[in-house]
């Protein structure tokens, strides 16, 4: 990037955060090109379940998996570049990975169970959090989360609902459905208030998640795949924000799984010092 570019790329990202600002409604045809999105990919999931691809999205590189190991986070775009054109809107398909050293499958859950610490966990994104219900393989949690890019901040409140399948002792998948997604406006401020479900900015419309942990090679292999709805951006700004979107989308995974291994490694340093010490 140039001096020149550089300089007036911060104006040029406000006029398009200014440009897809102001509300809209989800409309009908953009619920259906989503739902026949997911339709799609759980076709591939299943694939996955059926052992005609690898169960997990590391082994389909003969790399990835010592890349892991090594530390790094792999993420990559599932659809296009990233994003999805639909009518009204835009689909957002990422998948991320991360290998967990010196984990359990039992230590990774009981972080990822833990709904009612995900604001410590997932800070400062994650907001506010707690656990609704839990009911076996069943569970359902609430979440506030923000993010802050340049002039504008978007505020969202979810209600979220996860089924967990173990397939055996080493290997296991949970699917995560935002059953309800509100946009919170004025969020912090004397003001605040909730929108009506498929009102507001569009930020975020739906979100459909499933991660897959399977234990080996000393560690749990974590892998995140993120689908996303929400409202389409402006032919003049796309070209300019469509990019930024997806620099947030690879940051957001990759900083998620980031914090879960952090936490996984926290809890077994905890658990190590108090069995040392004789604690319960």
């Amino acid at each position: 990037m140039t001096r020149m570019s550089r300089l007036f790329a911060p104006a040029m990202l406000a006029c398009a955060c200014g440009a897809i600002a102001g509300a809209v409604e989800l409309r009908v045809a953009t619920i259906d090109a989503w739902q026949d999105y997911l339709h799609s990919a759980g076709a591939q999931v299943q694939l996955r379940l059926n052992a005609e691809k690898p169960f997990l999205w590391v082994d389909e590189s003969g790399d990835r998996a010592a890349r892991l190991r090594r530390g790094e986070i792999a993420v990559a775009p599932l659809v296009g570049r990233g994003t999805l054109n639909v009518p009204d809107g835009l689909i957002h398909h990422w998948i991320g990975a991360a290998f967990l050293p010196n984990a359990s499958i039992g230590n990774v859950l009981a972080v990822v169970h833990n709904y009612d610490r995900y604001s410590q966990i997932y800070k400062p994104v994650v907001t506010a959090s707690r656990a609704l219900r839990m009911d076996g393989s069943n569970q359902d949690f609430s979440m506030i989360w923000q993010r802050h890019v340049v002039f504008v901040t978007a505020a969202i409140q979810g209600e979220y609902h996860a089924h967990e399948t173990m397939l055996d002792s080493r290997r296991g998948y949970s699917v995560i459905d935002a059953m309800r997604i509100q946009q919170i406006e004025d969020y912090r401020q004397r003001a605040e208030h909730l929108l009506a479900p498929d009102t507001g900015d569009g930020y975020i419309w739906r979100i459909h998640t499933v991660a897959r942990y399977e234990e080996r090679d000393g560690g749990v292999y974590l892998e995140i795949e993120a689908i996303a709805l929400s409202r389409d951006l402006p032919a003049s700004v796309r070209w300019l924000a469509v990019p930024i979107v997806n620099r947030l989308s690879v940051n957001s995974l990759t900083t998620t799984l980031d914090q879960t291994r952090q936490a996984v490694s926290t809890q077994n340093v905890t658990l190590a010092m108090r069995g040392r010490t004789g604690q319960h």
